[in-house]
C-alpha cells in the first residue's frame, strides 16, 4: 500500500533501528540519559539556541511554549489555519487558559501588514497579547515556506512591541532542504522553536523545543506537569539523532515527488491545487463534486493501493515522505489522472 496520508506514517530505516538498539540509556528525569543529552545538545546547536528539551510530541512542544510565554487570560496571535488552532484539541485554553486569536493569512502565511495593528490595547477589558506564533513550513497552507525576509520584518516589529515569537517548526527541516537556509538562520528571530523528528525525518516518535537556558529549564517543569517526563528514552532519542544527521538532505527527494503529484492534479479536470504552488512535500487539492467527494475518491484510490487523506467536504491532502518512492508516486500520479471523466 502506498500511504500518502501523512509524513507521520514513516517507519525507522534499518540503520536507524541499529542506532536505536546500540544507544546507551539512563534515567532522563535525572538528566542521566546520555543519548537524550546528546540529542538535546545537537538540536540546540543546529537551531542556534542555548538549550533544547526532548518531548514525546510536537503538540507537547508547542503547548510547553504556550505555557512559557503566556499566563491565563492572555492571548497569542496566529494565522487561522495554524496547527495550534486546528489540530491541537484546544490545548492552549484547556492546559494554560490562553486564547489564540486567528488572523487571516495567505496559504498560512502572515504578513507584517496583517499583524501590525493587532496587538491588544493595554486595557483591562482586553486579553493582553503575549506571543506571536508562526508555522514554517505551514501544513494547512500546503507545506508553504514562510518567506525569510517576511519573518525578519515581523520579528523586528515584534521586538519593538516587546512581544516574543514562537516558531512551530514541525516541518522546519523541509524549509531548510528546500531553500538551503540553515535551521539556525530560520530560528534566529524566535524566542522558542519546536521541531519534529517523526514526520519527514522518519523517527518513530519525538519532538524538541529549543530556546534560552532559562526557558528550557522551566520547560522541564512544564514537561513534567503535562505528563511528558520520560525515563530510559535514549532508544527513541537515538532514532531522532540519527534522523537529524542523515535524513534532512534527502527531503529534497520528497519535494520532487510532491511536484510530480501536483503535476498530475493540475492535469486532471475537476481537481484544483490549493495552494496552486507546491513548495515542499504537502499537496492539497479541491475536488469538483462532479468527480465525487473526497471520501469516495479516497475509497477508489485505496482499492488501487493508494491511501490519501480526505480532509473537509472538498479537500484531499497528499504528503510525500521517506517511505514513498519515486515509483510509488508515479503509480499514484497515474491513479489520479485516471479519474478524469471520459471525453
Amino acid at each position: 500500500m502506498i500511504d500518502l496520508r501523512s509524513d507521520t506514517v514513516t517507519r525507522p530505516t534499518p540503520a536507524m533501528r541499529e542506532a536505536m538498539f546500540a544507544a546507551p540509556v539512563g534515567d532522563d528525569v535525572y538528566g542521566e540519559d546520555p543519548t537524550v543529552n546528546a540529542l538535546e545538545a545537537r538540536v540546540a546547536e543546529v537551531l542556534g539556541k542555548d538549550a533544547a528539551i526532548f518531548v514525546p510530541s510536537g503538540c507537547m512542544a508547542n503547548q510547553i511554549a504556550v505555557r512559557l510565554h503566556c499566563a491565563p487570560g492572555e492571548e497569542i496571535l496566529a494565522e487561522r489555519t495554524s496547527h495550534v488552532l486546528l489540530w491541537e484539541g484546544g490545548a492552549p485554553a484547556a492546559l494554560s487558559g490562553v486564547t489564540v486569536r486567528p488572523l487571516d493569512g495567505t496559504h498560512g502565511i502572515l504578513s507584517l501588514d496583517t499583524l501590525r495593528d493587532q496587538l491588544a490595547p493595554a486595557d483591562i477589558h482586553s486579553p493582553q497579547t503575549r506571543l506571536v506564533w508562526l508555522e514554517n513550513t505551514h501544513n494547512r497552507g500546503g507545506g508553504t515556506i514562510h518567506p525569510f525576509a517576511s519573518i525578519q520584518a515581523i520579528a523586528a516589529w515584534a521586538a519593538r512591541a516587546g512581544v516574543p515569537m514562537h516558531l512551530d517548526g514541525a516541518r522546519l527541516w523541509n524549509a531548510v532542504a528546500a531553500t538551503g537556509v540553515p535551521a539556525a538562520a530560520w530560528a534566529e528571530s524566535f524566542a522558542t522553536v519546536s521541531v519534529c523528528f517523526s514526520k519527514g525525518l522518519g523517527a518513530p516518535v519525538g519532538s524538541a523545543l529549543a530556546g534560552s537556558k532559562a526557558d528550557i529549564a522551566l520547560a522541564r517543569r512544564y514537561r513534567k506537569l503535562f505528563g511528558g517526563a520520560m525515563r530510559q528514552v535514549g532508544f527513541l532519542a537515538a532514532a531522532c539523532l540519527y534522523a537529524v544527521e542523515n535524513h534532512v538532505e534527502r527531503l529534497a527527494d520528497d519535494h520532487a515527488n510532491a511536484r510530480l503529484l501536483a503535476d498530475a492534479v493540475t492535469a486532471t479536470p475537476g481537481l484544483t491545487l490549493d495552494p496552486p504552488q507546491v513548495h515542499t512535500n504537502v499537496v492539497w487539492f479541491r475536488v469538483d463534486p462532479k468527480l465525487g467527494t473526497p471520501k469516495t475518491l479516497a475509497a477508489k484510490w485505496k482499492a488501487q493501493g493508494v491511501l490519501v487523506a480526505p480532509l473537509g467536504h472538498d479537500m484531499v491532502r497528499l504528503v510525500t515522505h521517506l517511505d514513498v518512492s519515486r515509483a510509488d508516486c508515479e503509480t499514484t500520479a497515474r491513479a489520479i489522472r485516471a479519474i478524469a471523466p471520459a471525453g
